[in-house]
């Protein structure tokens, strides 16, 4: 899969100094580093240290080598950094009293390196598609991966134990993992087709495959993350673009036709065989909120929370960004979370229509979908990756791009 959208990431920025290659090589460590280390039963076992231990090694690796690019230290101070920033502070308050042990404090640690590295690579944030395309040639080798332990042990690939649902069978990646980072890339490539960034070919190469990984995994969140994240990102480009109109048209055309001709078909994908009792408690996760919501917290705890954990309650996963933030930082941790998407969403508003702001209003709806159902916004994760794409992508250009390009000029060339 990589090969093959070699056009789809090849950076196509103009105008400005080139942003280094190995900038790349950062952006793909990063997102090494969020896989993580729980899964299913890969074919080949792995010791769980081992992968913590690779997972580790790649964001240590990723600050160095940020470092070495940036050694003048120059950065882009914006809104998002300093939330970042100031989420870690809290993170280190609420874990200084270690009633999550000393986990919390290298979880802290994790979330330093992981902040640092990307100020240091906000000095290449100019408002250009350069780290859309890192964001898409990365999750699409991580995809391969899949589809390739799909292809080498389809049974370990689809275990009994998920429910027949496609996992990582080389390295250890759950249904919604993947579920997720085939759902970003498909609606990051369909924009760049739109917008006039890449051909049909290209991004047929990362659409197909992503698509069909996304419908093994039966993965909801992301299915409906994809489609309303979407909506959201062509209805920005309406009013200035033919191609996202006829977009939005074929589209409604075609969910209006499968609605009717394959209703039956997907509502049986949408259930997964579950019952309506265990549909409706959303597959029990409404019963660990219950439980997360009454137990007993003292004020401190209220504020800042208990410090960096598993995003774990009573031994089960919290699966919902706001509840586990609440969980691990408490009341200002969630007024935090929220400011970084509120901020976010307010500039995208405020910028005129262009490809690069629907890929940030598609970034940040997916998120914001997400996070209903899925934690991470609290800490390094797959999700403050994708807002911190949508911040470089309303960064103003840099001014040298600003004087070498006019900027009316740049916007007409971003929307077809």
């Amino acid at each position: 899969m990589v090969e093959v959208t070699r056009d789809l990431t090849h950076d196509g920025s103009q105008g400005g100094p080139a942003t280094p290659r190995a900038v790349g090589a950062v952006w793909a460590l990063l997102i090494l580093n969020t896989l993580g280390s729980a899964g299913a039963q890969t074919v080949i076992p792995l010791p769980r240290s081992l992968i913590q231990m690779v997972t580790m090694g790649s964001l240590v690796s990723a600050f160095a080598l940020a470092l070495v690019l940036n050694l003048r230290l120059r950065i882009r101070p914006s809104a998002h950094l300093f939330l970042l920033t100031l989420l870690l502070v809290l993170s280190v308050i609420s874990s200084a009293h270690l009633e999550s042990g000393f986990g919390a404090l290298f979880r802290c640690f994790r979330l330093a390196l992981f902040v640092g590295t990307l100020w240091l690579l906000s000095r290449w944030w100019d408002g250009g598609e350069t780290f859309v395309r890192h964001h898409i040639r990365a999750y699409s080798a991580v995809l391969a991966s899949v589809a390739a332990g799909l292809v080498v042990s389809p049974g370990a690939a689809m275990p009994e134990l998920y429910g027949g649902r496609l996992v990582g069978a080389l390295w250890p990646l759950t249904p919604p993992q993947i579920g997720q980072y085939a759902a970003v890339i498909i609606g990051l490539t369909v924009l760049l087709l739109l917008g006039g960034r890449t051909t049909r070919g290209s991004a047929a190469a990362v659409i197909v495959p992503s698509f069909v990984l996304l419908a093994l995994t039966h993965t909801r969140t992301a299915t409906l993350g994809l489609i309303l994240g979407l909506a959201l990102a062509i209805g920005s480009l309406v009013l200035t673009s033919a191609a996202a109109r006829r977009f939005f048209t074929r589209a409604v055309l075609c969910a209006a036709v499968a609605a009717v001709a394959l209703g039956s078909l997907l509502q049986a994908w949408f259930l997964r065989g579950q019952s309506q009792e265990n549909f409706s408690s959303l597959t029990g996760r409404a019963k660990v909120w219950d439980a997360l919501l009454a137990a007993p917290r003292t004020t401190t705890e209220q504020v800042f929370g208990a410090g960096l954990g598993d995003k774990s309650f009573g031994g089960l996963p919290i699966d919902n960004s706001w509840l586990a933030v609440y969980n691990e930082q408490g009341l200002a941790g969630v007024a935090i979370v929220a400011a970084i998407i509120i901020v976010l969403g307010g500039v995208a508003l405020l910028r005129p229509p262009s490809l690069a702001r629907a890929c940030a209003i598609f970034l940040i709806g997916y998120c914001a979908i997400a996070s209903y159902t899925e934690a991470g916004l609290g800490d390094a994760s797959p999700y403050l990756l994708h807002l911190t794409v949508a911040a470089g992508l309303l960064a103003a250009p840099a001014p040298a791009l600003a004087a070498r390009v006019p900027q009316p000029a740049v916007q007409r060339s971003e929307v077809s």
